[in-house]
This record gives C-alpha cells, sequence and structure tokens, in this order.
C-alpha cells in the first residue's frame, strides 16, 4: 500500500489529463488554479490548528489585528470592512461575536451619530498578540524561501490586480482613516 507520500499528485494526473485530451492551453492554469484552492485548503486547516487555543478564527484574528494595527486601537465598522474586503452583515457578525467575548467595543462616533466605531479592549489586545507570535511562528514554518514567499506573493498579487481586487498599485500603511 502507497503512503501518502508515494502516491502521485492527483492535481499532476489532472493536468496531464487535460493535456490527453487536447485541451493543453488550459492545462497549466487548470493545475495552478486548482493547486491555489488545495493549498488554500490546507493553510486554512493549518491556521485553524494555531488559532484555536485562542478560541479565534481567522476572520475574527484579522479584525483585532487590524484593530491593534491602528494608532488609536479603534477603526469606524465601515473601514474594517473595506480593509477586511467582507460585506458590512461579516463585520457585524463578528463585531457581534468580539464584543461578547469582551475583546472589542462599540460606540457611537461622536461627529456622526449614524457611524459605528469599534475599538479593541486589553482583553483584545493581549489575546491578538499571543496569537500573533504562534501564527507569525507557523507563517516561518511554511517551507519556502523568503525569495520563494516574495515571490509568489508578487504572483499572486498580479492575479488579484488583474482581477479586480484592488484599486491602488502602491503599499499603504494600514492605519487610521
Amino acid at each position: 500500500m502507497a503512503t501518502r507520500r508515494e502516491r502521485n499528485d492527483p492535481i499532476e494526473v489532472a493536468v496531464t489529463n487535460w493535456e490527453r485530451h487536447g485541451w493543453f492551453e488550459a492545462s497549466a492554469p487548470m493545475g495552478m488554479v486548482t493547486s491555489v484552492m488545495r493549498v488554500q485548503q490546507i493553510l486554512a486547516a493549518d491556521i485553524d490548528r494555531v488559532l484555536q487555543p485562542f478560541e479565534l478564527s481567522f476572520a475574527r484574528f484579522e479584525f483585532l489585528r487590524l484593530l491593534a494595527f491602528s494608532s488609536r486601537g479603534t477603526l469606524p465598522m465601515g473601514v474594517v470592512g473595506e480593509r477586511l474586503q467582507v460585506h458590512p452583515a461579516s463585520v457585524t457578525n463578528a463585531a457581534d461575536r468580539l464584543e461578547r467575548d469582551g475583546l472589542v467595543s462599540r460606540s457611537r462616533d461622536t461627529s456622526d451619530r449614524r457611524k459605528v466605531i469599534v475599538g479593541i479592549t486589553d482583553a483584545g489586545r493581549n489575546r491578538v498578540e499571543s496569537a500573533t507570535i504562534r501564527l507569525n511562528d507557523y507563517f516561518i514554518s511554511i517551507p519556502l524561501s523568503h525569495d520563494q514567499h516574495s515571490g509568489l506573493f508578487d504572483e499572486l498579487r498580479q492575479l488579484r490586480s488583474a482581477h479586480g481586487d484592488f484599486e491602488s498599485a502602491s503599499a499603504a500603511c494600514v492605519d487610521d482613516v
């Protein structure tokens, strides 16, 4: 019986089958897309395991990390949604859970009562800092060199840009509004 390491790469087999059926032009892009989707599943499962002791999903971690990066520890809910690229309902749901757990608080903007401001609590800051240490250890353990990580990031960024994932070509520090 073959061990997991000994069996053929199923995506490589799919690429070969694509080529055998005359779909050569589409074979490499199909292999890339399928590989990215599979790697996403693998990384998501790993990150879930890393964050589980902190009772955080990656979405909730990102929410807290964004607030911790801001100089005041607060941002309007709408800005959180824009920066995390999620629907306003998802931001509200995450804020509800984080607030229930005592990790964030919400208030109305004093200059515009229609805006809701979310702020990280001391408990939230402590949790996200501890989780970040563990997550950084995981990131560093991913078996690629720094140049490979950077190159893959650049290539995926180009693909994201081509699909309209963001508008600006320049990197900006995510701090306050």
